[in-house]
């Protein structure tokens, strides 16, 4: 206290001086935390360096699926309104295969915490909030290699965009956005499960229900109109009929009258917002649960 009457009676500037200090150390604090950020996006990416086969299914899955569904569904496939399946199908392959490759994060933290590696991280001085975050942006430098992967098999076997450069990336973001919402829903997953087991099963049981029950791979004009119902209010199929539109290729769905369908980019934002807002504070609350001493 002396020193900052010292200081005031100084300069007679105390109550600015203290606010500048308070300022830089609050600019301290944000430096700090992304510091740490970076270090555990960094210890995320060596570790995929020195195995490799972590890429796996944001690397070869996504070739394979794109060749396997398009040719084989393509080959019998007649869309409602015309038009090229191939060209129909891309968006959904790149919406399936960002929902299906967040399941690493669930099964990641999930072992982090078995293996004590979390424990580990806590003895140290840094922001403990950044071990979740950190993930979480290794996992979105995933999903954007994932999206590029997509593109490019799709541009290899013919997929073409029917729209502006600015509209095709806008595309792209929306679907890479959607599945960092879900890497932090899988998050919460991973948390709540007691061991990597158990969390691979409980995101198995949500994720691929929500990918295939959807307009990935085929409209939803055809389903019984129970099923149909929830496909059209899946956030996946808003994901894929987002795509679609702004890729300028065929949609089948905006002749659907449910309001996910027929405001697909605003309903795929929308869905992604709240599982971000609400997966995001649970996963911290989640965190602390389980790292409480």
């Amino acid at each position: 206290m002396s020193a900052v009457v010292a200081e005031r009676g100084a300069d007679g500037m105390g109550a600015p001086q203290m606010r500048a200090d308070t300022g830089r150390a609050g600019s301290g604090r944000v430096r700090a935390w992304i510091s740490d950020v970076w270090v555990l996006t960094r210890r995320n990416l060596i570790h995929v360096r020195r195995e490799p086969q972590q890429l796996s299914d944001v690397t070869i899955q996504p070739v394979l699926f794109t060749l396997l569904f398009i040719y084989i569904f393509g080959s019998a496939m007649v869309l409602p309104g015309g038009g090229s399946y191939k060209q129909f199908a891309l968006a959904g392959m790149l919406t399936m295969n960002l929902t299906t490759s967040t399941v690493g994060t669930a099964i990641g933290l999930s072992m982090d915490l078995s293996t004590g590696v979390i424990s580990r991280l806590r003895t140290l001085p840094m922001a403990q909030g950044a071990i979740l975050v950190g993930r979480s942006i290794s996992d979105l430098l995933a999903a954007i290699l994932c999206g590029a992967m997509v593109a490019a098999t799709g541009l290899a076997i013919g997929w073409r965009p029917d729209a502006g450069v600015f509209a095709v990336l806008g595309g792209f973001a929306v679907a890479v956005l959607f599945s960092y919402a879900l890497t932090w829903f899988n998050a919460c997953l991973g948390m709540a499960a007691k061991s990597p087991e158990a969390a691979q099963g409980m995101v198995m049981l949500i994720m691929f229900p929500l990918a295939f029950v959807s307009n990935v791979f085929s409209p939803t004009q055809g389903m019984p109109s129970w099923l149909a119902t929830i496909a059209n209010w899946n956030p996946v199929s808003a994901v894929a009929s987002a795509c679609r539109t702004l890729f300028g290729n065929p949609n089948p769905s905006a002749a659907i009258h449910a309001w996910p369908m027929q405001h697909p980019v605003a309903a795929a934002l929308g869905w992604s917002a709240l599982i971000l807002v609400l997966c995001v504070p649970l996963a911290g609350r989640l965190y602390r649960h389980r790292t409480v001493a």
